[in-house]
């Protein structure tokens, strides 16, 4: 079996040259069309990655914002003061360096108090009014005990005493 010659005929030759020229032709095209789809993908994931990163600075940003404003949050309902008034010390007579004292025993006894959580002292209010009126402070050989007239529980503590003689 033989294969006809077709290859010396020219109609067959230029058959053949166009299709040769046409696999040339498309294939530039493919490359020209896939190289302009390629460029226009590369653009797309370097905006992509610009926003991206944009993003994440931002995004940081926020997370530093909201964890600044957490902690101040945080230090707004803590205990952070403690004061102590005393209502009647003109009555006893007390001079400031005793009235000092007393104060300061008084906020020594509230120290344990600074850095909790409002919540848990207002649940303790009570336990912390008794442990005030159950001390006994000595003043020039008197002995005074401290009722507590007011507790104010924000965050600072605000505690007005009134002193009453043990007799």
């Amino acid at each position: 079996m033989r294969i006809p010659p077709y290859y010396q005929k020219p109609s067959w030759q230029r058959f053949f040259v166009g299709m040769v020229f046409g696999a040339m032709i498309s294939w530039g095209f493919f490359l020209y069309s896939y190289s302009v789809l390629q460029e226009k993908n590369v653009e797309i994931i370097t905006k992509q990655k610009d926003t991206i990163k944009q993003l994440r600075k931002e995004n940081k940003i926020w997370k530093e914002d909201i964890q600044k404003l957490n902690d101040q949050n945080e230090k707004l309902l803590t205990v952070q003061n403690i004061k102590v008034n005393i209502k009647n010390a003109e009555r006893y007579k007390l001079d400031k360096i005793m009235e000092y004292l007393i104060k300061k025993h008084v906020e020594e006894d509230l120290s344990d108090l600074k850095a909790k959580d409002i919540e848990s002292v207002i649940n303790t209010r009570h336990l912390i009014t008794k442990a005030i009126e159950n001390e006994e402070f000595k003043v020039e050989d008197k002995e005074y005990k401290a009722k507590v007239s007011q507790l104010v529980i924000s965050t600072t503590i605000i505690v007005e005493i009134e002193i009453v003689s043990v007799k």
